[in-house]
């Protein structure tokens, strides 16, 4: 049963989630060097339009970048004039999305069933894994999962009520979405919207919502005018560059690389939903009853699709999941009650937590096994990184969680929340921070030595765009000569003659060839 909606109760209930959310988002927003590829082209491209104030177009490494739309560039670009260049001003804008999704999530869920569920569909949102590193990332994909959940809890609302005002905010959130990473922001809300039509009998309805004319207005009047005038600035290298290779090519075809079966995501799914796996299958095994509701009906459809859609597609990425994870929480706190062994809730993130506690054990047997000069000193270094803290903090987080399941007179929706929180404090302090320093800290070293000596690089076999942030400069990318300093991995090192190393770490190296 749903608590009452007294106002003091949302408040403080607001209080709680903004402390989950200042936990989760903004703990250690800066902490880690930049991540590649994603976040090193993100923020190297942000970096040039400071540089080259062409706000219209994005170029990285001096050549234009089509890949998204212009809005995250622009979010990001006003961070970084109040914050400096550094990694917090990149992300900020990811939090700040984040922050309001997270808000969203509470407001529709409130008024749906009241101040705990909505509580607990809007912490679980912002204590899972995979949400937590989304809004943490200076991508687009968390400011796009923002404007994309209110479009479409705004477009159930119009259904229950016939709120044009709601109607308006639909249209200009998909506006806004539609700016910050293109067709994906009106494929989801019109296909979702149809087939939930289709199903309820209300095709007239769904003619004359998608076709309202101050919506579309609305919508065009946002998005419309930044494509109009960079495709008059680019012409069909806009066209070509940005909808056919980085849209369409990314459906029919595995793009550079990121391809898998028809399964990827569901081990995308468990991991991603950590630590609260376990109430998403009780989800699953209550659906039958769940659709009962037309509000369920609706939010089963939404994530139904984006995972359809995306298993079909031909480029398969992790965080193309995440755009049917809303629905996800908002149902799994409605399932919750429905649980007969809340209790085995704990035994995912425990079998998680066991796993990475193991891993100075099998990291020296793994490494005899592998033959890729670059893989094999990565995983050097995490044996390097990995010791006996990582297992008395991991084993620590495996108790605090195991000792949560036996409070007395602890429900379980409070269980789920602190269980959350200390999965957050260990990703946030412990994993990230890991994760930075053994993937990334070199190319941010790497690339400030080549900053202070003046350094001319060319980048040679990888791809690390952090390089360009952090060394304020440009690469070239070609077979490097004679005589030049070259970034490159660890295992390429034979191929060049006789290469002097000026920087090695972690399989990142940095060279200069004989004369």
């Amino acid at each position: 049963m749903p608590l009452s909606t007294t106002k003091p109760e949302t408040g403080w209930l607001l209080a709680a989630l903004a402390i989950l959310i200042l936990a989760s988002f903004f703990l250690g927003l800066g902490s880690a060097p930049l991540f590649d590829v994603d976040e090193g082209a993100f923020s190297e491209a942000t970096r040039e339009m400071m540089i080259s104030k062409n706000y219209l177009t994005t170029y990285l490494n001096g050549t234009p970048r089509f890949d998204k739309p212009i809005l995250i560039y622009w979010l990001q670009l006003s961070s970084v004039r109040l914050f400096g260049l550094s990694e917090f001003a990149f992300r900020l804008p990811s939090a700040l999305a984040g922050t309001a999704w997270a808000t969203s999530v509470f407001l529709f869920v409130r008024k749906e069933s009241g101040n705990r569920q909505a509580f607990l569909a809007a912490a679980m949102m912002v204590l899972s894994l995979q949400i937590m590193v989304i809004a943490k990332a200076a991508i687009a994909d968390g400011v796009l999962n923002c404007f994309l959940a209110i479009t479409m809890l705004g477009l159930l609302q119009h259904y229950k009520t016939g709120s044009k005002p709601l109607l308006y905010l639909a249209f200009a959130a998909a506006g806004f979405g539609m700016l910050t990473k293109g067709p994906i922001a009106i494929i989801i809300p019109f296909a979702v919207t149809f087939l939930f039509s289709l199903q309820e009998r209300m095709l007239k309805t769904w003619f004359r919502m998608v076709c309202n004319p101050a919506g579309i207005i609305l919508f065009l009047g946002i998005a419309l005018p930044w494509y109009l005038l960079e495709y008059r600035d680019q012409g069909m290298a806009f066209v070509e560059g940005f909808f056919f290779k980085h849209n369409i090519n990314r459906f029919n075809s595995s793009f550079e690389g990121h391809s898998g079966s028809t399964l990827y995501y569901i081990p995308v799914i468990m991991l991603g939903l950590m630590p609260f796996t376990g109430l998403f299958f009780t989800l699953l095994f209550n659906i039958k009853a769940l659709l009962s509701d037309r509000v369920n009906r609706f939010l089963l459809i939404w994530f139904g699709f984006v995972f359809l859609f995306f298993s079909l597609s031909g480029t398969k990425l992790p965080h193309y999941m995440i755009y049917g994870y809303t629905p996800l929480f908002i149902l799994m706190a409605r399932a919750l009650p429905m649980s007969r062994h809340p209790k085995s809730f704990a035994v995912w993130p425990l079998l998680l937590l066991a796993g990475l506690a193991c891993l100075p054990l099998f990291l020296p047997t793994v490494m005899q096994q592998i033959n890729d000069g670059y893989i094999k000193a990565v995983v050097t270094g995490a044996v390097e990184l990995i010791g006996l803290t990582h297992i008395i903090i991991i084993i620590a987080a495996m108790m605090g969680v195991s000792a949560i399941q036996f409070l007395p007179r602890f429900p379980a929706d409070w269980k789920l929340i602190a269980t959350g929180v200390i999965f957050s404090l260990l990703v946030n302090l412990h994993l990230m921070p890991l994760a930075g320093a053994l993937l990334q800290e070199p190319v941010k070293e790497a690339a400030l030595m080549a900053k202070k000596k003046g350094y001319k690089i060319v980048m040679w076999k990888i791809y690390n765009p952090s390089f360009l942030v952090y060394s304020e400069s440009f690469v070239e990318k070609r077979i490097p000569e004679p005589g030049e300093i070259v970034l490159t991995s660890v295992k390429q090192l034979d191929k060049l003659e006789s290469p002097a190393i000026l920087y090695s770490k972690y399989g990142i190296v940095m060279v200069k060839l004989r004369q």
